[in-house]
């Protein structure tokens, strides 16, 4: 017999109910404001006809606090599964129509059973946040459902990718959750993403700052650090996901989603040759030499807004996916400071928990000098450029392009730490220190003493450069692998790719190494 039609009739009902969400008029007042709703950001982000939903039918189950006649669909909270790129990927979204996208046991419940998925099943997780924060009425539960959660992303770090976006207000321990992913979207608009806000702040300390001081998007963008892509509303998070995670593995088994080209095309690129200034104290704009280097000038650049003096991202060459690491000498000289030693760190580290091969194209005087930065910590930031360099075992390679100053060229990952080929452009100096600065040091004396100073000097720079900051004296020593002209970076950067996918590299047994945090 057929199934009763009573029976049926009820779960089209059901469904309507969880499908309105927090109603009619909350839905039309997000819309009227250029927002969308929790089911239209997952139904945009994936593939037409893919969406799997989890747990729609979910409801608070408080009886306390006067919530015992109020109905919470989905409890506020959309969850499932559906296909990006043909591909997987898990995901959630805060419905705040719904009791304000607060988050209760269930609604922590639906998160942690579908990142347990996740990673049993190898698949990325990506989550909307857009909530008002704990659930009030249910006191310790929220925190418990809170502690849930972030234990989940901890354990899912380095075996899936984790993607947030924050479209709406993301406050005090909410915050947590995003900043234990690997990376952040955040909207221009409505969104905001904090510890505490601007009325705690004034009765703690009496400062008075606004919201977007504290918690706006160019605030985390810019200042702290915290987001790594700035996105101009929903939709455009959406996409700038679905491009980031076109350049992913699935999980840390799996490589990239390389495409290699059926060829190498090994042609020149007599652009590259004209990109580097002849004084090589004129600064340049690495990004011109990378957009040449990634196929199709295709270059999804990771915390474009912060720490400017170092350049991190993803691209292809010759469909390779590989990270990319760069000195960028148009902003305090490309010197490593405080927040690029956090940044570079960091990517490098994601590229090697997902097998994604880093490229570095060094062009670096040395660490940021000054007060503020010793007593900041330079020393220890610092080391995390040494660290993140040393204990990746992913294919590495290196192009010195101009300056590779003291300690600063070995943070740019030099062959000592493990970079498996270097290759330097003629206009590379490789060195303890610039030729200036050596040559004032070490001919002090010769200096004072000659007819015309400046021209002694200036012999000794050019001598200097020659004996001892040559790229042909790095060759002669092992150091680099060859010297080259700059129009062949692309097919040399492109073989080296192909050459060490195969790489493998153990290392010493241990739990995890004691990065200098």
């Amino acid at each position: 017999m057929a199934i009763a039609p009573a029976l049926v009739e009820k779960l089209h009902k059901k469904r309507q109910v969880a499908l309105a969400a927090g109603g009619a008029d909350k839905l039309k007042a997000r819309k009227d404001k250029g927002l969308m709703n929790a089911r239209e950001r997952l139904l945009a982000l994936f593939e037409p006809n893919t969406f799997t939903e989890w747990g729609m039918h979910a409801d608070h189950d408080c009886h306390d606090f006067g919530l015992e006649d109020k109905s919470f669909p989905g409890d506020g909270v959309v969850t499932g599964i559906g296909y990006i790129n043909g591909r997987p990927v898990a995901a959630f979204s805060q419905d705040f129509t719904v009791g304000g996208g607060a988050l209760g046991r269930i609604h922590a419940k639906k998160i942690c059973d579908l990142m347990d998925y996740a990673m049993k099943a190898g698949m990325p997780m990506l989550g909307i946040n857009d909530s008002g924060g704990a659930r009030i009425q249910e006191g310790d539960d929220s925190l418990s459902g809170y502690g849930q959660v972030f234990f989940r992303n901890v354990l899912a770090s380095g075996v899936v990718p984790q993607i947030s976006i924050i479209a709406g207000p993301c406050a005090g321990g909410a915050a947590y959750s995003p900043a234990l992913t690997d990376f952040i979207i955040m909207t221009r608009k409505n969104a905001n993403m904090f510890i505490c806000g601007p009325d705690v702040i004034k009765a703690a300390t009496g400062q008075t700052v606004t919201m977007d001081e504290v918690g706006g998007p160019t605030a985390n963008a810019s200042v702290s650090g915290n987001v790594h892509f700035l996105a101009e509303d929903d939709a455009d998070a959406i996409q700038l996901a679905r491009r980031l995670l076109s350049f992913l593995p699935a999980n840390n088994i799996m490589d990239p989603p390389h495409r290699p080209t059926p060829a190498l095309d090994l042609a020149a690129d007599p652009a590259l040759n004209d990109l580097v200034p002849a004084d090589p104290k004129s600064p340049f704009d690495i990004l011109k030499v990378i957009v040449r280097l990634v196929d199709g000038a295709d270059f999804l650049e990771v915390h474009k807004e912060f720490a400017k003096n170092l350049v991190v991202g993803f691209g292809r060459v010759q469909g390779i996916v590989c990270g990319i690491v760069a000195n960028q000498s148009t902003v305090k000289a490309g010197t490593l400071d405080i927040d690029s030693s956090d940044k570079g760190a960091r990517f490098i580290r994601f590229c090697n928990v997902f097998n994604i091969p880093v490229v570095t194209l060094v062009d670096i005087p040395g660490f940021m000098p000054g007060l503020a930065q010793e007593r900041g910590g330079i020393i220890r930031h610092g080391a995390k450029m040494l660290f993140a360099y040393a204990a990746c075992t992913v294919p590495k390679i290196t192009i010195i392009l101009r300056k590779a100053y003291g300690g600063s060229y070995l943070a740019m990952c030099s062959s000592d730490m493990g970079a498996d080929v270097v290759y330097a452009w003629p206009s590379a100096e490789i060195a303890v220190m610039g030729a200036e600065g050596a040559v004032k040091v070490l001919y002090k004396k010769e200096i004072a003493a000659a007819t015309d100073p400046k021209k002694k000097e200036a012999e000794l720079v050019a001598d200097y450069r020659e004996k001892f900051a040559s790229p042909y004296q790095a060759a002669r020593k092992g150091m680099i692998t060859d010297v080259i002209e700059p129009a062949q970076t692309r097919a040399v950067v492109s073989l080296a790719l192909r050459n060490t996918l195969s790489k493998r590299e153990t290392r010493p047994p241990k739990k995890h190494g004691n990065i200098p945090l």
